[in-house]
């Protein structure tokens, strides 16, 4: 009898509905890795600029999350026949609002806002140019913010795609204070 039961007990887990994994939950937890293009990409050009980063989220009620992390930023600024590398050391902590999901809880879109803290080096702290010339700019402390969209695509349980567009808005330096990014990343959740 007990061979029975345990029989229909296994075909009925084998045969019954799917069960599809939680996301999103309060506490849950995940790292971020992102590469993102900063104020356009034109291969060939001085006038690139790139930024690396990488964020803990931490999942809050509704789907919201909070966001903790750190990113390199480095812009080239054309000068002649060269470019002046102005690079942004920043740390991050900001909160993202769930927008838009669908019903089986695979793309999510979030808008959030951050506040934003670091150190900006134009040209590497060197103030004399190869062709004589001095720079003005200086090295400096910046402070500001950044407004995201964000959108997280889930392949796996614990694995999604990253796409966002963002801009930021720095004080404190002697450069550019806007920059607007749009990159790829990927999430990797934790617990």
């Amino acid at each position: 009898m007990r061979k029975y039961i345990a029989i229909i007990i296994a075909s009925l887990a084998l045969f019954t509905g799917q069960a599809h994994a939680q996301r999103c939950l309060p506490k849950m937890q995940g790292i971020e890795v992102r590469a993102n293009l900063a104020d356009g990409f034109k291969p060939g050009s001085n006038d690139g600029g790139y930024s690396f980063g990488a964020a803990l989220s931490t999942y809050t009620k509704k789907g919201n999350k909070w966001m903790f992390g750190g990113e390199y930023l480095l812009k080239n600024n054309p000068y002649k026949d060269t470019a002046i590398p102005v690079a942004q050391f920043t740390a991050e902590g900001g909160y993202y609002f769930k927008i838009l999901s669908d019903a089986r809880k695979i793309v999510f879109v979030y808008a959030g806002a951050s506040a934003l803290a670091g150190y900006e080096s134009v040209n590497w702290g060197e103030k004399v140019l190869h062709d004589g010339s001095t720079l003005h700019d200086r090295d400096a402390f910046v402070y500001g913010g950044a407004l995201t969209l964000d959108v997280e695509f889930y392949v796996a349980d614990r694995i999604a795609l990253l796409a966002n567009l963002r801009e930021r808005c720095l004080w404190g330096g002697d450069t550019r204070k806007f920059h607007t990014q749009f990159g790829l990343g990927i999430k990797f959740v934790i617990n």
